[in-house]
């Protein structure tokens, strides 16, 4: 430091100060507060010049007492811009005109704090530093705005991208949306294409089983048959029998057979026959026969159901059934099929020609069709032949006696 501080006042070591008139008038007070340096440590205060000079800090004269360290300054300001407390041994009145005077202008600042200002902008003067101004030091320049706007930029920035965010998923929501409407709409396609497919096959199940209800099947013609076909007894012959049309007039059931299947109750003035079936065995009466054509019309007291006669002739090639008795063994059935319809000749009626085998008890037994429809009446098979048997055209018989 200079003037007021250690040996800067221009004297020489151990002289007294003098006064103003050049006389040692008194001492001077106590010394302002300063800081104590280290022992060796120096001060760097750059001169007017502008160059930085380190200089040694001189210890305090021995000869003056050391006044107690109230800080730099002195003591804190009272509230009221009074002289504080100087702490114990300190003055405490306020220092003369003939007090140590105040440091020169030329006392150094410390490093890091600016230099004293202008009277009255710092805070008050205490009697620690007489006529010196005291000031706080300046404090750095506040970046809490800079601060405040990270919050502001950072929210802007979360709603920037929040709001792409959101629209991306819109566009694929709306994308997603129509996707699935296109899925809908060829789905619902496939499943009208499957529905007409599906009523395609339905009318094909219909047509085939159409046809195979027109295909031939002996099974089922035969189930169908049976129960209207009857073994009939005629005195010592017996023969074959079966129901036809509907219901007679007076009750019963109507039935066709050969007249020389009854030929000889027929010709002995009898009329009545039995008909059997499964252990069974009912009374039948012989209404009216035809020779020519070898037909004989029945009528039975019970109520059967009769067959279904078919509305047109036989066609060579078509598949039959023939059910009847032969030998007296009730419920047999053979397959063939219509060889050929043979005319009228030699007295007798047309004929049909079939190859299904036949044989003594299966006349008066009915020929069937594959539509479960009665053809004709057999009738007779060829002597030293095989596969070849004869039967009266249905027509012919329906024709003769009005009861199909």
């Amino acid at each position: 430091m200079t003037a007021g501080f250690g040996s800067g006042d221009g004297r020489p070591a151990g002289a007294e100060p003098a006064d103003a008139s050049g006389s040692m008038a008194g001492r001077p007070g106590p010394l302002p507060p300063r800081i104590e340096p280290q022992p060796g440590s120096t001060w760097s205060t750059p001169p007017s010049g502008g160059t930085d000079q380190a200089r040694h800090v001189p210890a305090p004269r021995p000869e003056r007492p050391v006044p107690p360290n109230t800080g730099q300054w002195g003591p804190p300001p009272t509230p009221f811009g009074g002289a504080g407390h100087q702490g114990p041994g300190a003055p405490t009145a306020a220092p003369g005109p003939g007090a140590y005077p105040p440091a020169a202008p030329g006392f150094p600042g410390v490093a890091g704090y600016p230099p004293p200002g202008p009277a009255g902008t710092g805070p008050s003067t205490t009697a620690g530093y007489p006529g010196g101004p005291a000031h706080w030091p300046a404090s750095p320049p506040a970046d809490r705005p800079t601060r405040r706007r990270w919050p502001a930029v950072l929210a802007t920035v979360a709603v920037v991208v929040l709001a792409a965010v959101a629209g991306l998923q819109a566009y694929q929501l709306d994308r997603l949306g129509d996707r699935l409407a296109d899925t809908d709409r060829r789905l619902a396609q496939a499943q009208d294409g499957d529905l007409a497919r599906l009523d395609s096959l339905d009318k094909r199940a219909e047509t085939l089983e159409k046809q195979a209800g027109a295909a031939f099947n002996p099974e089922a013609v035969a189930s169908a048959v049976l129960p209207s076909v009857f073994r009939v007894r005629a005195g010592e012959f017996t023969g074959t029998a079966f129901a036809v049309g509907k219901p007679a007039s007076g009750g019963g059931t109507n039935l066709f057979t050969n007249f020389h299947v009854v030929e000889a109750v027929w010709d002995g003035g009898g009329r009545e026959v039995f008909l059997e079936r499964t252990s069974q065995r009912f009374p039948a009466t012989i209404v009216k026969v035809d020779k020519t054509n070898d037909v004989a019309h029945l009528r039975a007291s019970g109520k059967f159901s009769g067959l279904v006669t078919a509305p047109a002739a036989a066609k060579s090639g078509q598949q039959i059934v023939v059910v009847g008795a032969p030998l007296g063994l009730e419920d047999s059935v053979t397959t063939g099929v219509v060889s050929a319809l043979r005319p009228a000749q030699g007295g007798s009626g047309p004929a049909i020609q079939f190859d299904a085998p036949i044989n003594p008890g299966n006349s008066g037994g009915p020929v069937i069709n594959g539509s479960k429809e009665v053809v004709g009446i057999a009738t007779a098979k060829a002597r030293n032949a095989e596969g070849i048997g004869l039967a009266v055209p249905i027509k012919v018989a329906c024709d003769g006696f009005k009861i199909c």
